[in-house]
């Protein structure tokens, strides 16, 4: 299964997390999506976010100012 990419570089907070956000309702229980951000904020705010949701941020990282989060949504359970 390959990940869902969306793209939010340029957007400021709370941007990235909202767009994301609606991109996770669409989304089956388990699916992944990754983020790519270049808004140093959404390191925190995803981290809340998932946090907050119940969703799982798998990994994140940064290359040439460009973050990369990888998300799985939660159970519906």
């Amino acid at each position: 299964m390959s990940d869902t990419i969306l793209d939010v570089k340029g957007l400021n907070c709370p941007l990235p997390v909202l767009r994301a956000n609606r991109a996770l309702r669409s989304m089956a229980a388990g699916e992944r999506l990754r983020v790519l951000a270049t808004d140093r904020a959404a390191v925190a705010d995803f981290q809340a976010f998932c946090r907050e949701t119940g969703h799982a941020l798998v990994a994140w990282s940064e290359e040439s100012g460009v973050f990369s989060f990888v998300i799985r949504k939660r159970s519906e359970a």
